[in-house]
């Protein structure tokens, strides 16, 4: 047995040095005689211009979900073809590396990329190592690479790269960002999103090492090394696409109808926190990066939020149970004083230290629930000196989380900046003015007085995904509990003042209702503050709101900074535009059936009578909304233009043009349904009467041409619904 083993090693061993000396021997022929020893092909032209070559393989960023699925960033992998010409490129033997049969490369490339086979030809004639062909060789998707790389063309290379791209241009801009290559080549997150979950987002890039010659070629055989590149996570996103677009389609009319120099806004859940919509404009195109503001309003631009601020004040009340909504209080106006703490007190009538209402309004004595559906600031002073403390209410202040972090999904925010010094200060605090808060915060905070007297911090990152397996995943959020700053009987009873606010013909919010959905809200006006001074001019108007009234289950806020405009809270239309939409998109809106058939024109209703005698005259659009048509009908009985109504309803729901604009001719929209109208006849329309159609109607349009409408796709007369898409033709 010993004599075996022993012959067996000796085998072992000589065949080892057998195959060392075989390799010795590679060697030494490669390297001295410089031939390849397997197929005898003369490396002596490799061998002299040999390089180790090291090529990155750029790894693909994670992609941004909207909550649909929808793309909202993705990288674009793209190929350009390059074509070497050069019939001396070296090459193993028996293979051709170049464009050997130009003619039927040119005629299989043009079929492919859809182009001139001539065109084609020319570049392949050139006397030229190698060449590109112009734009229909380039940004090749990856599927017309394979398809050209199937037809095995000899000298037909290609080379890559890799843009980001986002397909829905303007959505969530300040809030997604964007990314950029940087000096190797590689996507880095610059701003928002892309920038502080860089490192889920970020791939790692592979490699491949290998030697070539002069011009690049590779000998079959060789050693290689290489790594493959490993894309980033993906990550979903809470939006939700149409409410988003709502949001932003709705900035864009505040815009146009206020001269509004910022807006910002968002939708959020109330019992999870879950962000459905947020923006701001200025936004800006990450895809051609006009930035006009690097800044995400929603959590980096405080500002004093005014009267939305008061539903604290009296939450803070009701919950310390000193509060009785049907006790009497004077509301023109307060005077006060403060003792050795600078604690404010009322003062005697007629002292130094007033406090008034906006707009100077004095609504006498009135019950402290009416304080809050007028928006008082006298009252809002009054319980914070009489029923509160200043002190309590800044410690409740505290509790509903203002002047404090929320730390949503790792955004760069402020946390505004208390003011509470001075008896001023202290008592502005109580109607919303010295200090300064942020959007978020205000989300967080009002999650608590429009839900359970729980607060929720908001979040709008869902979950973070393995780009390879979607089951697997990095990051799953969690509804998070921030504090229970006010018990659930006290937010019951602020919802029930704010329902009032919005619902009763004397609430300060009573022009932003719908006819589709009830919801409660508390509306806010107040100065612009800049490096502790007011801008002059200028305010900021918003509106606190959720929705459904009943039970609410949403939450819209919405802010503009805008030059003043006493009707701020009277031309409602964008915000009602965006409150609609997201009623319609939650299944909260009372929907009409589709199916149910248009009603007659009334013969009675004043727009539809012919007033032929009567001389319409220029004029100022009146505002219509939430009025009845048979009141609209009085209205622009005088008014030089022509009236169409759209849908079936009673209620105006939405007016072109906006209230305050000059009329004379032209056409006058009036919409009482949001989900269906009759089809009118467009024919000799100018482009702009079809715009101002897609815009209040918010219909999908398509328009072909310039001048004036010849035809459009739909007959006039026809029940049309959402959803159906008008082509219409100018000449």
């Amino acid at each position: 047995m010993n004599n075996r083993g022993n012959r067996a090693v000796l085998r072992i061993f000589l065949a080892s040095l057998a195959v060392m000396s075989l390799l010795a021997a590679n060697v030494f022929y490669v390297s001295i005689i410089k031939r390849h020893f397997r197929s005898g092909t003369d490396l002596s032209a490799y061998a002299d211009s040999a390089n180790t070559i090291r090529v990155t393989d750029k790894a693909l960023r994670g992609n941004i979900y909207a909550s649909d699925g929808t793309i909202i960033a993705e990288d674009n992998r793209t190929y350009n073809i390059i074509c070497i010409l050069a019939e001396d490129r070296l090459s193993v033997e028996g293979e051709v590396a170049y464009v050997q049969d130009k003619e039927t490369t040119a005629k299989e490339l043009a079929q492919i990329l859809r182009t001139d086979k001539d065109t084609i030809l020319g570049y392949l004639n050139q006397d030229v190592w190698q060449t590109e062909l112009g734009t229909a060789g380039r940004n090749l998707s990856e599927s017309v690479k394979n398809q050209i790389e199937a037809l095995g063309l000899p000298g037909i290379e290609f080379t890559d790269s890799i843009q980001r791209v986002y397909p829905l241009g303007t959505f969530a801009s300040n809030l997604i960002g964007f990314a950029q290559s940087d000096e190797n080549g590689s996507t880095i997150g610059k701003m928002g999103t892309e920038l502080y979950l860089d490192t889920y987002l970020r791939g790692d890039d592979g490699y491949r090492i290998y030697q070539a010659d002069k011009n690049g070629y590779i000998l079959p055989g060789m050693k290689e090394e290489t790594k493959s590149a490993e894309n980033g996570n993906n990550i979903y996103t809470t939006l939700d696409k149409e409410i988003q677009e709502a949001l932003e389609e709705s900035f864009v009319m505040t815009q146009q109808q206020f001269k509004a120099e910022r807006i910002w806004g968002a939708v959020m859940e109330i019992d999870t926190g879950k962000i459905l919509g947020w923006g701001q404009y200025p936004s800006f195109d990450p895809n051609t990066l006009d930035i006009a503001d690097y800044n995400n309003y929603g959590a980096q631009l405080p500002y004093e939020p005014g009267s939305t601020l008061k539903s604290i004040t009296w939450a803070s009340a009701i919950n310390e149970g000193v509060y009785d909504g049907t006790a009497l209080v004077d509301s023109d106006i307060y005077y006060y004083s403060w003792d050795d703490d600078r604690n404010p007190h009322r003062a005697a009538y007629g002292s130094e230290h007033p406090i008034t209402n906006a707009s100077g309004n004095r609504f006498g004595v009135i019950d402290y629930d009416h304080g809050l559906m007028y928006s008082s600031n006298v009252v809002a002073a009054t319980i914070q000196t009489e029923l509160l403390g200043s002190d309590k209410n800044l410690e409740y202040l505290k509790k509903f989380g203002y002047f404090q972090s929320v730390k949503t999904d790792g955004m760069p925010e402020e946390t505004g900046y208390l003011n509470f010094t001075w008896p001023a200060d202290k008592i502005a605090i109580s109607y919303g003015q010295g200090s300064t808060v942020t959007m978020l915060q205000m989300l967080q905070a009002y999650s608590a007085i429009f839900g359970d007297g729980t607060m929720k911090r908001p979040y709008y990152v869902e979950s973070i995904r393995d780009s390879y397996d979607n089951n697997r995943i990095l990051y799953q959020a969690e509804v998070r509990t921030t504090g229970e700053p006010i018990t659930e009987d006290t937010a019951k009873q602020v919802q029930e003042i704010l329902y009032r606010t919005v619902n009763s013909e004397d609430g300060t919010a009573k022009y932003y209702r719908i006819p589709d959905c009830e919801f409660i809200g508390k509306t806010g006006t107040t100065q612009v503050s800049i490096n502790g001074s007011y801008m002059s001019g200028y305010t900021i108007a918003s509106l606190m709101s959720a929705l459904p009234a009943d039970d609410p289950k949403v939450i819209v806020y919405y802010c503009f900074e805008a030059p003043y405009n006493p009707n701020a809270h009277v031309n409602t239309g964008p915000v009602q535009n965006l409150i609609r939409k997201t009623a319609m998109r939650l299944g909260y809106a009372n929907v009409l059936d589709q199916d149910t058939p248009a009603e007659e024109p009334d013969p009675s209703d004043p727009l539809q009578i012919e007033a032929a005698a009567v001389e319409k005259e220029a004029g100022e659009m009146p505002n219509l909304v939430n009025h009845s048509l048979s009141f609209a009908g009085q209205k622009l009985s005088y008014l030089n233009g022509e009236v169409t109504v759209l849908g079936n309803g009673s209620t105006i729901i939405d007016q072109y043009p906006s209230a305050g604009t000059m009329v004379n001719g032209g056409k006058i929209f009036l919409v009482t349904d949001t989900n269906s109208f009759i089809m009118p006849d467009m024919t000799g329309w100018t482009r702009k009467d079809v715009t101002a159609l897609w815009q209040v109607t918010q219909f999908g349009f398509r328009l072909h041409g310039e001048g004036v409408v010849v035809s459009q796709n739909i007959d006039p007369g026809t029940l049309i619904s959402r959803g159906t898409e008008i082509e219409v033709e100018f000449e």
